[in-house]
This record gives structure tokens, sequence and C-alpha cells, in this order.
């Protein structure tokens, strides 16, 4: 049981190191569409912040004119009342209360847009500062990637060149051992040929009596009376 749950564990370690590889093959990859898509709603952002910016002007210049309808409706009141005119007056003055209304709701959604605007330039200037972090990130990475990857490249072509130059180097020895064996077979052949061809005609020569034989009883006893005599 033991074994079993061992043999289990390594599965999952081997499991989880395989979808790590997996996770970090697809890494790049996935930043390069992540900063696709945030320079994308960065661009979205900054439209709408033109979008928004052009209702502040807007608004702007729609307050201005409410304003100066006020200023204009209240001059006419004023020489409404200097001229004794109550109920004129009294009607103009309720032109300006509209306009007033108007006025503070211009004013209302002109702050409105303002902050609006406020955020969404915090916002932009954030997302720009994460996705320019965020390239020089994927850049550095690729680069490091990039020179190790050439780095290993480099290293395997002189391992496998090394490999094989030891190779080249290992049979350029067996071939010079084998080259001084065949050479001194070549040559104790020889000697044995030539002790031979000696041999035989020593042989020939005893035969035909030319040649005295060392090894025959004449000569053997022919040496003993030699030594005899001398003592």
């Amino acid at each position: 049981m033991n074994i079993w749950s061992k043999l289990l564990t390594a599965l999952r370690g081997g499991a989880h190191e395989v979808g790590e590889s997996l996770i970090d093959g697809q890494a790049l990859r996935i930043l390069d569409q992540e900063i696709r898509d945030s320079d994308y709603e960065l661009k979205r952002s900054r439209e709408a912040l033109a979008e928004i910016m052009a209702r502040h002007k807007l608004a702007e210049n729609q307050l201005a004119q409410t304003k100066s309808k006020i200023a204009e409706y209240e001059a006419y009141a004023m020489k409404a009342l200097a001229a004794g005119d109550d109920a004129l007056a009294r009607e103009v003055a309720a032109k300006i209360a509209l306009l007033e209304n108007t006025r503070d709701g211009d004013a209302e959604q002109l702050q409105s847009l303002a902050t609006n605007i406020l955020d969404l330039r915090k916002a932009i200037t954030l997302a720009e500062s994460n996705i320019r972090r965020l390239k020089q990130q994927v850049d550095t990475v690729k680069a490091t990637e990039s020179v190790q990857r050439a780095q290993a490249t480099v290293a395997d072509r002189y391992s496998g060149s090394q490999s094989r130059l030891q190779t080249a180097v290992d049979s350029l020895e067996r071939i010079k051992q084998k080259q001084a064996e065949r050479g001194a077979r070549m040559e104790a052949a020889a000697e044995l040929a030539k002790d031979d061809g000696h041999d035989a005609l020593e042989r020939k020569l005893r035969q035909a009596g030319i040649m005295a034989d060392d090894a025959s009883a004449d000569t053997v006893l022919n040496r003993l009376r030699q030594k005899e005599q001398k003592t």
C-alpha cells in the first residue's frame, strides 16, 4: 500500500510539473494577449475621456449662456421696475427663476463631468503605467529567454562536438592500436619465415655432408677427447 501511495504521489508530482511546463510555455503568449487587450481597453478609455471632455466643454458653454441670459433678464426686470410696471417685472422675475434653476442644473452637471474627467485621467495614467511596466517585464523575459535559448544551443552543440571529437579520438587510438598489432604480427611472421628458411638450408647442407652436424655422436666424442688431452 505504501508503494502505491508513493507511486501516486510521484505521478501527481509529474502531472503538476507537466501542467506548470505547459502554463509556462503559454505564459508569454498569454501576457502578449493581455497587453493587447489592455491597450484596446486603454484606447476605449481615452475615447471615453475625449467624449466626456467634449460634453464638459459643451456644459461650460451652456452654463455661460444661461448666466448671460440671467444677467440679460435681470436688466429687463430692473428696467420694468424703474418704469413702475410691476406685473412685467414679476413676469421677468419668473423667467429669471427658471433660468437660475437651469443654471444650477448646468453647474451640477459640469461639476459631475469634471469629477469624471479627473477620475478617468487617474485611471488612464495608472493603466498606462501598468501596461508600460508589463511590457518592459515581457521584453526582459523575452530577451532573457532568447539569450538562454542561444546559450543552450551553443552548449548543446559544444557538448555534441566534444562528444563526437572524443569518439573520433577513441576511434583513432583503436585504429593505431590495431595497426601496431598488425605490424607486430607481420614482423613476427617475417622472422619466422626467415628462421624457417635458414633452418631448411642448414639441414640440406648437413645432409649433403658439407656442413658438420654439431649434434652428432662423432662431434661429441671428438670434443671429449680434446678435453681429456688438455687435462
